[in-house]
């Protein structure tokens, strides 16, 4: 039972406090990804589960073994990392049986594990080949088929993608996932990316300067953020952010425009509040409210806006084409039912 739990986890160096009491349960045969901002410590927490960063305070726990004074290879987890960190005097076989080797494992039971893992992978017509002879791709699932020789009862994956171009990066994200499907093993997955977080995990742990955000479904996360700081990190383009306060039932903008709201969610009358617009939610309407065009980005099946509305710099995202120009107005209506409410001061999600 591949289970991992966290509490209260804390690394220092010296007088600095990177990770300020992280607590995470990860459920058998689940897939979750640390995601956040450079710094925010989600490598460090991940170094912390392998064994190669050592835990200031709090427990971690795999299987339900305290793991925290245990040597990496004792915890029976398998990591991948950002470079693929192949021999390259090693074949593709090698360097996949290595640690197998290293173990003293039969010679059959090498060659038995390397040829199911090729063949899971697709690198069954690759295994004599050496690592310069691969792409960037191949290399990479020579790294993942390291790991997945070790039946591990946990995966860990430390920005796996971040030295491939744009297109493989989208085909791995595939393979990885499908691959998480086949072994039905424990996976915890860090990135900065949050597109990769979205499409790939069950659970996505939003950390923040040390501290966890929020802990959630892809689509919870998207749609109910708790906070600002989640409110803008999840969602490409990034959700719209608007200064005002409630008048009369509406949210009124800092330049006087009125903008109707399914609900005030508890903000009282006059309450200072940030109103929150994904780009994908604002919608052309000759009725609507005006706004000047700043940029205009056909992408072919949608066209991305940048427009001065109501105060603020705002993206939109439409299905239609759009034959203005930059500086013309385009008039926009929201979604009033899709708005979000936070509140000014504490940057919290109003939810009442």
């Amino acid at each position: 039972m591949g289970t991992v739990s966290i509490r209260d986890a804390r690394k220092s160096y010296g007088a600095v406090e990177i990770l300020h009491g992280v607590s995470l349960d990860i459920a058998d045969g689940e897939f979750v990804i640390l995601v956040g901002p450079s710094g925010c410590g989600k490598s460090t927490l991940l170094r912390m589960i392998a064994g190669l960063e050592d835990i200031s305070g709090g427990t971690i726990s795999i299987s339900d073994r305290v793991v925290n004074d245990l040597a990496p290879k004792q915890r029976d987890i398998a990591m991948v990392f950002q470079s693929y960190a192949l021999y390259p005097h090693k074949t593709v076989a090698q360097n996949m049986g290595f640690s197998l080797h290293l173990a003293r494992t039969p010679k059959e039971e090498i060659e038995r594990r390397v040829n199911d893992a090729a063949r899971i992978l697709g690198l069954e017509s690759l295994l004599d080949r050496y690592p310069r002879q691969l792409s960037g791709g191949q290399r990479q699932r020579v790294a993942m088929g390291r790991a997945i020789v070790r039946d591990p009862q946990v995966f860990l994956f430390d920005e796996p993608l971040s030295n491939l171009d744009a297109k493989l990066r989208v085909a791995m994200r595939t393979e990885i996932k499908a691959l998480h499907q086949r072994l039905g093993t424990t996976t915890i997955y860090v990135t900065h990316d949050q597109i990769e977080a979205m499409t790939m995990a069950d659970r996505i742990v939003v950390m923040h300067d040390g501290i966890v955000e929020q802990i959630g479904s892809p689509l919870e996360l998207y749609d109910e953020p708790v906070n600002l700081f989640v409110a803008e990190f999840i969602g490409s383009p990034a959700m719209n952010i608007v200064d005002g306060r409630i008048e009369n039932g509406q949210f009124s903008a800092s330049d006087g425009t009125q903008i109707p709201l399914g609900s005030t969610r508890g903000a009282a009358e006059g309450q200072p509040v940030k109103l929150g617009v994904r780009p994908e939610d604002m919608f052309l309407d000759d009725g609507g409210i005006a706004g000047s065009i700043v940029t205009i980005e056909p992408t072919g099946s949608e066209t991305h806006v940048t427009l001065t509305i109501a105060g603020a710099t705002m993206s939109g995202v439409f299905r239609e084409r759009i034959a203005s120009r930059p500086g013309s107005d385009l008039r926009v209506r929201f979604n009033p039912d899709r708005l979000h409410l936070f509140d000014a001061e504490t940057g919290m999600r109003l939810t009442k």
